[in-house]
């Protein structure tokens, strides 16, 4: 860009400079030429001292002036020559030039190119006697030596205008684009390493503080996407581990002795099993973390989930899990029996983690739709933790021997807040804790 914009600022100074030139030479050569027709009038009015017209013929006067005539000055008496110069050829072209002058009347210049260029000028003199007239002539090379040393002069000046003209511009836009340099660097660093830096309020001009929001809103984005990244492979690592944790437990107790045929068909049908699960919860994590795109509807029978749930579940044997109609009527959510398996199942496994000795999935219809309660009796939610029950990676106890990454929560809020629906934490609950997810009805 610094070479280009050198180039268009180098190109419209020389187109510049140019008309400038010959313009300025132009007008210094008619200068001249009128400087030169000046000094010729002035010769002939000097000439014209030595000039008797009053009588019916016009003569010469012998004076102190009679030197003039040896100055290229002709003249004539109507159309007769009374003087020429002595150096110059009666029949010559400069004495024709001369009488086609005087020929002519009036006052009138001519020039006489040639290796030594002539300007004559044609002076009639005043008086009511015989008519005379003087021509004087004028070596011209002077005056266009000058004037061509004016023109190598306008083009040495020109040059060096051109080229201080082409190096303080790219001094100049070098200088401009530096900052923008600078703050490409920076963006592609913070980039890379998802940095909260910004360029916004840093002083900078109006068009680089333009550039710097533009680049602070593509930042934003790009760390919105990392961001959404680590939170995808978090959520899936933590749904995944579950099924990925039976498949190894079922491989192991199969690989510890020699199994019978019932034995291995059975851990087959678990590991199928725990295989289709994780194949259903890639594609529900997948399918909703689709930036733009809803959540497919879809109706699932709530009681026959929660069941399939409970009977799933990794629980200890001194927890029991417990599933209840509060109604006893059929219940149906609007949402698909993958994605309800997907909110209620992170609820289910920390209830289970955490009770003492009962779990307990209730189902209702309310005025809002469906509403589940996942509720356990286990120490509860610490009061200064309930504020940060759903911020991914937030853990009341991190040191509590269980296992987590305090994702689980949240994906469970953000997959019925996909839906439609909600979950959150019911402060009043106990013994225990107790979280409610409301969804649509189906």
């Amino acid at each position: 860009m610094r070479g280009r914009l050198s180039l268009v600022a180098l190109t419209t100074a020389a187109l510049l400079m140019l008309i400038l030139t010959v313009a300025f030479n132009t007008v210094a050569r008619h200068r001249l030429e009128r400087e030169a027709d000046d000094e010729l009038r002035t010769r002939a009015a000097a000439v014209a001292t030595t000039v008797d017209s009053r009588g019916p013929t016009a003569h010469v006067l012998e004076t102190a002036n009679d030197r003039l005539l040896d100055s290229n000055a002709w003249i004539y008496t109507g159309h007769r020559l009374l003087e020429s110069p002595p150096s110059v050829s009666p029949t010559g072209v400069l004495t024709r030039t001369a009488g086609t002058l005087t020929a002519a009347g009036g006052r009138r210049c001519a020039t006489v190119d040639g290796h030594d260029p002539v300007r004559l000028c044609a002076e009639p003199l005043p008086g009511h006697g015989a008519p005379a007239t003087v021509v004087t002539a004028l070596d011209l090379s002077p005056y266009r030596s000058s004037a061509e040393t004016l023109l190598l002069g306008s083009f040495a000046l020109d040059a060096l205008m051109l080229a201080c003209t082409y190096a303080l511009t790219r001094l100049a836009v070098g200088r401009a684009l530096r900052p923008v340099r600078t703050m490409t660097d920076q963006a592609t660093q913070w980039s890379a390493v998802a940095s909260g830096e910004r360029f916004a309020g840093t002083g900078r001009p109006a068009e680089l503080a333009a550039l710097g929001s533009s680049l602070d809103a593509l930042l934003d984005r790009i760390r919105a996407v990392l961001r959404h990244e680590r939170q995808l492979t978090g959520e899936l690592s933590h749904e995944l581990r579950t099924p990925l944790s039976r498949i190894v437990a079922e491989l192991d107790w199969w690989g510890s002795r020699p199994r019978t045929e019932a034995e291995t068909r059975a851990t087959h049908e678990v590991v199928a099993e725990a295989a289709h699960s994780m194949r259903t919860i890639c594609d529900t994590l997948l399918q909703e973390a689709r930036e733009g795109v809803p959540t497919a509807p879809g109706t699932a029978g709530v009681l026959p989930v929660l069941h399939h749930l409970a009977a799933a579940v990794d629980s200890p044997a001194r927890v029991r899990v417990d599933v209840a109609a509060a109604d006893g009527q059929p219940l149906a959510a609007g949402v698909r029996p993958e994605l309800l398996e997907r909110i209620v199942s992170p609820l289910l496994a920390n209830a289970v983690r955490y009770a003492r000795t009962t779990v307990t999935l209730t189902a209702r219809r309310d005025a809002d739709g469906i509403r589940l309660e996942v509720a356990d009796d286990g120490p509860g939610v610490p009061e200064s933790f309930a504020g940060l029950l759903f911020q991914p990676g937030k853990r009341a106890e991190p040191g509590d021997g269980h296992g987590g990454a305090g994702l689980g929560l949240p994906l469970a809020r953000r997959l019925a807040r996909s839906a439609g629906g909600e979950v959150s934490h019911d402060p009043g609950h106990a013994p225990g804790a107790c979280f409610v997810v409301h969804l649509p009805a189906g």
